[in-house]
């Protein structure tokens, strides 16, 4: 019976042995997996940082410099998505409306150079916005100075910047807080620009606004600063000249 006793004891240590070695072999798996799980989980958490944190520090910019082709009516705008302004639109396809801003005098979109000029950081108010939409009416601003405008603004104006001159417009307007700023032509409709006047005006990067017709029955509507209207020759004719560049219009 000692015998048999001695014999049931070693057969128990080696089964109590096998046990603990099966024991310790599944720990050591799962100490495994746990460190390689917190070494992916650490990849991930350091990638995905770097990206939350570029995506946080463009502010809804991008500097992706690739060609987008937007269709609106028979007219093709082909632009960098750097300045193109909302992310949803940076894209190929039909659209009823496109949304643009551009540096001005450099004409160019959304780059690490060009940053600070985007924040507006330093009171900078150099960007232009620009909305390319189907027209809703058959004469641009300048075209309805005469018929529409003239009637509206109080007489007679006060000298503007560049040789401009600038009305109030009338209580029955619906202008409120706006003024009408006249440039002439030689032999050509007036340059016309309706811009904010009072606080209004100075909360607002881009408190004028001009609209000119484009390409095949195309509006284009540009908002900018004050500024720019001591030069404001230069800055229709640079408007005109962008839309010429990017639009392709079917006949």
């Amino acid at each position: 019976m000692a015998v048999g006793m001695r014999t049931e004891m070693k057969q128990a240590a080696i089964a109590n042995g096998a046990e603990f070695t099966v024991v310790d072999s599944m720990l050591m798996r799962r100490v495994f997996y746990a460190f390689a799980a917190l070494a992916l989980l650490s990849v991930a958490i350091s990638v995905g940082g770097k990206w939350f944190g570029h995506t946080i520090a463009m502010a809804g910019y991008t500097d992706d410099p690739t060609i987008r082709q937007v269709v609106i009516g028979n007219n093709v705008i082909a632009v960098p998505a750097n300045t193109i302004r909302f992310a949803q639109a940076r894209r190929d396809g039909i659209a009823s409306r496109l949304d643009l801003y551009l540096r001005y005098p450099q004409m160019d979109g959304y780059s690490e150079a060009a940053r600070d000029d985007f924040n507006h950081s330093e009171a900078n108010r150099n960007i232009i916005f620009l909305s390319f939409e189907q027209q809703m009416m058959s004469r641009d601003m300048s075209g309805r100075f005469a018929p529409i405008y003239s009637a509206l603004i109080v007489q007679p104006g006060i000298p503007g910047p560049g040789g401009t001159t600038v009305y109030a417009f009338n209580e029955k307007s619906g202008y409120l807080n706006e003024v009408l700023v006249v440039g002439k032509r030689e032999g050509k409709d007036p340059f016309v620009a309706r811009c904010l006047s009072g606080p209004s005006a100075g909360e607002s990067l881009a408190p004028c606004e001009r609209d000119i017709h484009v390409g095949n029955d195309l509006s284009l509507i540009y908002r900018f600063s004050k500024e720019f209207l001591g030069d404001w020759q230069a800055l229709d004719a640079a408007m005109t000249a962008e839309a010429g560049r990017i639009l392709k219009t079917g006949h």
